[in-house]
């Protein structure tokens, strides 16, 4: 499992969320309160302010409505200024009287005496004036940058105005003591935080210890150690946790126990099985095969695994899953090669809940090639009994009837006639006699009468014999060695076997042609060859040859007496004796027919 990284581990998340909500809480708590005590303090300040303008207005009404005495009194400007400069406040900057025609009268401040009897260009003042309504404006100073209050007030005389006082007032006195409140919350706030992160981890840890070592035992669990406990803090939920989660390890314990040994079962009845076995899902893509299966499909399992069953047994084009599903018969896979037969039986079983949902299918694969190819042989050899066994049956009950009907009494015809129904019963004594021959030596119920024999004089007999009683014009070629080998066999066995390959080949050999006989050794393995120059065997029938009642030519060797099971028979006494026999041939160029035989010595390693 991927371990978790420190700040994506949940002990931090927590730590974070609690540091996160705690920083909302107060930036929540510290906006509300900077904002109303800013908005407490400007209007404080403010009414201040106008508290005092209401008393200036006053004076500057009562100057500019006063009748003056040109020669005794002060004039207008000269009773304001005096008023103005009375007005000694940090928190007033300037104060100027302007009168109904927007000329300034008076101001306060003593180095700006210069705009006196210069019309005001100020928007607050024209608006109060035109208005009668008082207005005011935060704005910054061009000169000190620091922001003031205008304050622009109608002077009323008898709901007539008479002119407007023009105030600036220092407002940024204001927003330095909210710096300094701000200062003050900022430092509160970061000595809260620092208390709250230690708090935070010390309560995150009662809540990410307990899940840490959940954590540690499931991953523990995962690789299948289930021998670890976690730890129960309290008894509280995660505690309560805690001790579900040790009764769940125990549990699965339990059942990993068994199910392992039920894996180890199954998994030996797989491998043992002779049979190939396919487990897939329940959309027919498989999960299981065994090593059987594997080897009957000849295909490796990372092609197998995960790909449609339809698609592995080669049956997309007939079949699909669904049709697989529903099936009660076997299903026949033909696999065969003109070299190699191959048949495979596949039954089917399907995977299903109790509520009747189909889970998956089961495939069972048995190699039924041999099955099948005795079957064949035995259709086969039933067939051709009955052929070999009805040719001379019809010839002997057509000549049987012929003399029934009065043939015998005819001189010339009954002998021709009697002597052909004696043939046809000798053909068919002699296929019987090689057929129990063969039904012998099927079931072993025979014993090799053996002697040790020199090979050399025993072949050249035999050759011999049948150079003396040859009818055809062929001429015998004897490649045989001069040093003497001696084998283990039965000579009436041998005798047969070679009289049948010798008897082919003079059967099959052309007028003037030739027979050739030689012998080989290697690694004391004496091999025998016998070769002519006849009709030859095509290439795909050449291994076919040894079969029982195989023809080449079936008319052919018919008309020349042979029953088909010579070469069976050969084949079946040369393993008798532990060796082998085969054929190779060229259509039109001949056969040569090979058998080994095992070669034996004396004690004293000489030549017996």
């Amino acid at each position: 499992m991927q371990k978790v990284g420190y700040f994506k581990s949940i002990h931090v998340k927590i730590v974070l969320i609690y540091i996160l909500l705690i920083i909302i809480a107060m930036q929540i708590i510290g906006l509300y309160f900077v904002k109303e005590l800013e908005e407490t303090l400007k209007d404080n300040f403010q009414e201040s302010i106008k508290d005092r303008v209401s008393l200036l207005v006053f004076s500057t009404r009562e100057e500019i409505i006063k009748v003056r005495n040109e020669e005794e009194d002060a004039s207008i400007e000269q009773s304001l200024r005096s008023i103005l400069y009375g007005l000694n406040s940090n928190d007033i900057k300037e104060v100027r009287v302007i009168d109904a025609r927007y000329q300034i009268l008076a101001t306060s401040d003593i180095n700006n005496q210069s705009i006196v009897g210069q019309r005001s260009l100020d928007e607050l003042v024209r608006f109060s004036i035109t208005s009668a309504t008082p207005f005011d404006n935060i704005s910054l100073d061009p000169e000190s940058k620091k922001r003031i209050w205008i304050l622009a007030t109608p002077i009323v005389d008898k709901g007539e105005v008479i002119g407007s006082l023009y105030i600036e007032s220092n407002i940024e006195n204001v927003f330095g003591q909210m710096n300094e409140i701000n200062q003050i919350l900022a430092g509160g706030t970061a000595v809260a935080l620092v208390i709250t992160i230690v708090l935070g981890i010390l309560i995150a840890q009662t809540i990410t210890r307990p899940i840490s070592d959940m954590r540690r035992q499931a991953q523990a669990m995962a690789k299948g150690n289930f021998s670890r406990k976690v730890r129960v803090y309290g008894n509280d939920e995660i505690g309560q946790l805690a001790i579900a989660f040790n009764h769940l390890t125990n549990r699965l314990q339990e059942a990993q126990s068994t199910t392992e040994a039920e894996r180890r079962k199954l998994a030996s009845v797989l491998t043992n099985m002779t049979d190939g076995v396919i487990a897939t899902d329940r959309k027919g893509r498989i999960i299981l095969i065994n090593d059987p299966a594997l080897r009957l499909l000849r295909i490796p399992r990372e092609m197998v695994l995960n790909r449609p069953i339809v698609s592995v047994l080669g049956i997309d084009a007939a079949q699909s899953f669904e049709d697989l599903i529903y099936s009660k018969e076997s299903i026949t896979l033909d696999f065969s090669t003109y070299e190699r037969p191959f048949i495979l039986r596949v039954n089917f079983s399907v995977i299903q809940k109790e509520t009747g949902f189909v889970n998956g299918l089961i495939a069972v694969l048995h190699d039924n090639t041999e099955q099948e190819k005795i079957d064949m042989e035995r259709r086969e050899f039933v067939a051709n009994v009955s052929h070999e066994l009805r040719t001379p049956l019809t010839t002997m009950s057509s000549y049987l009837e012929a003399l029934a009907d009065g043939a015998w009494k005819d001189v010339e015809i009954a002998p021709s006639f009697l002597q052909v129904t004696q043939t046809e019963t000798q053909r068919m004594i002699r296929l019987v006699n090689d057929l129990l021959q063969l039904s012998k030596m099927d079931s072993s119920d025979y014993d090799l009468n053996r002697d040790i024999v020199n090979f050399n004089e025993f072949f050249n007999r035999i050759i011999d014999r049948f150079e003396l009683s040859k009818s055809q014009n062929v001429t015998f070629h004897r490649m045989l060695p001069k040093t003497p080998y001696y084998v283990d066999i039965d000579t009436d066995k041998l005798t047969q076997v070679i009289d049948n390959i010798i008897s082919n080949a003079l059967k099959y050999s052309p007028d003037g042609g030739n027979i050739r006989f030689g012998i080989a050794v290697k690694e004391q393995i004496l091999k025998v060859m016998i070769s002519d120059d006849g009709m030859g065997i095509p290439s795909e029938n050449v291994n076919r040859i040894f079969d029982r009642f195989y023809r080449v030519d079936r008319a052919r060797a018919r008309s020349m007496g042979g029953t088909g099971l010579g070469l069976a028979i050969a084949r079946e006494m040369i393993e008798a004796h532990g060796g082998k026999i085969w054929a190779e041939s060229e259509e039109g160029h001949g056969t040569t027919v090979f058998f080994t035989l095992d070669i034996v010595m004396d004690e004293e390693g000489e030549w017996d």
